[in-house]
């Protein structure tokens, strides 16, 4: 396990039920006997808008952070967005499972769920030439989507 993989979870287990966190950056890095840069580079890689986070972040005082949650509101949101927008035109399996994992983390689809549609999405599984699998990647996705979207209608 990374370092990074460590900060990760830390930050996770820190926040969570909760809807935010303050914590001082430079008291992270102290703790991770790391440099601030590394936690920046978790902050900026794991803790972003299409993983269902805001990070902002707060001068003086040792640099202190606010890591955020997203309200469930953004979620479906953010699912509209993907489903309406051009971004689901190409879609690797990188991006892909970057879209599942926020899905899991909302509680919008199960962890058995999210291996299965990896799985599916993997380029072992899409039988057809190369030049059009993120194509296909990203159909298969957005049909899912629109799933979830009526489902999550559904219960409202």
């Amino acid at each position: 396990m990374s370092i990074s993989d460590i900060i990760e979870q830390f930050i996770l287990d820190s926040i969570g039920d909760d809807e935010f966190i303050s914590i001082s950056r430079n008291q992270l890095a102290d703790f991770f006997k790391c440099v601030p840069s590394q936690i920046n580079y978790v902050l900026a890689t794991r803790f972003t808008i299409d993983k269902g986070f805001i990070v902002e972040s707060k001068r003086g005082g040792g640099g202190y952070i606010i890591i955020s949650r997203l309200p469930d509101e953004d979620n479906i949101k953010y699912i509209t967005s993907l489903v309406n927008n051009g971004f689901l035109q190409q879609l690797s399996q990188i991006q892909a499972d970057q879209i599942l994992d926020r899905l899991l983390a909302s509680n919008l689809i199960n962890a058995r769920e999210r291996k299965i549609l990896s799985s599916a999405f993997s380029d072992k599984a899409l039988l057809v030439p190369d030049s059009i699998k993120p194509s296909v990647r990203a159909n298969i996705l957005k049909n899912i989507l629109v799933e979830i979207l009526k489902n999550i209608s559904q219960q409202s």
